[in-house]
């Protein structure tokens, strides 16, 4: 009889528990990343979801105990030096198709020359696991699946690729009407990235400079007319203050079916 006793006593604990999971996932809410240190300071990922389970928002909060010690200066291109990973809370896999985040600081930019070098963050939103990215090689070691172009209609229509790669990245995707292409200063802009014939990244790019005067802004996120990989894909892009921190977001998520 007590054996009898205990075992309903602990079928209601886990049905109880159950409930409570359920309704918590029901009611949604911000979830974080683990905080990792970045320049003195900490950087995380999170993700808003919905009652529904759709996500609302997901991005990066930096604060700004980092961004007061940024490193200045140095040589230009992409520094992996001055770059961390930000894993995503296991909600944000589940809800989106990206995997990691890569947070950049590039103190002096990087190429193409008078374009973006000026200081500068590159925001990755990797939709490839970090341990794929790491190993893309070189361009110059071995060309093959940077040069291995996704369909174009995998990207948005006026998006052109450059020659070359970057290593632990992949190839870089430019808006050939973005104002920096057209003889204006570059401020931000919205890159894609590919590696091996898959769009790999989606990269909001902005000036340190043009983050600091910009309390709130917010811009669409050019689509493509196919996606790879079925889920929930960001339509904006957002640059806010909260507090103490910075936030920069992806929002606005429609969900895509999946296309050959």
């Amino acid at each position: 009889m007590k054996k009898r006793a205990t075992k309903l006593l602990l079928l209601a604990a886990i049905i109880g528990f159950s409930a409570c999971s359920k309704d918590k996932d029901e009611k949604g809410g911000v979830f974080k990343g683990p905080q990792v240190a970045f320049h003195g300071g900490k950087a995380h990922s999170f993700i808003q979801v919905g009652k529904d389970g759709k996500p609302e928002k997901m991005g990066i909060s930096i604060n700004d105990q980092a961004w007061n010690n940024l490193p200045v200066g140095g040589d230009q291109g992409h520094n992996h030096a001055n770059s961390v990973t930000l894993p995503l809370h296991a909600n944000a896999e589940l809800a989106t198709p990206f995997k990691h985040i890569g947070l950049d600081w590039n103190p002096a930019g990087h190429e193409p020359e008078n374009v973006y070098t000026k200081p500068h963050f590159d925001f990755h939103f990797y939709m490839i696991s970090e341990a794929e990215r790491l190993a893309i090689p070189p361009y110059e070691t071995n060309p093959t699946g940077f040069d291995n172009l996704p369909d174009a209609a995998f990207l948005p229509a006026t998006y052109i690729a450059p020659p070359g790669g970057v290593p632990q990245m992949g190839k870089h995707w430019l808006d050939a009407t973005a104002p920096e292409l057209n003889g204006s200063t570059f401020t931000e802009t919205f890159i894609y990235g590919s590696y091996n014939g898959k769009v790999n990244f989606l990269e909001p790019m902005v000036t340190k400079a043009f983050i600091e005067q910009s309390n709130l802004f917010e811009r669409a996120i050019p689509q493509p007319q196919k996606f790879k990989v079925a889920g929930f894909y960001p339509t904006k892009m957002k640059i806010t203050r909260v507090g103490t921190s910075r936030e920069i977001t992806l929002e606005n998520f429609v969900y895509r079916e999946a296309s050959n």
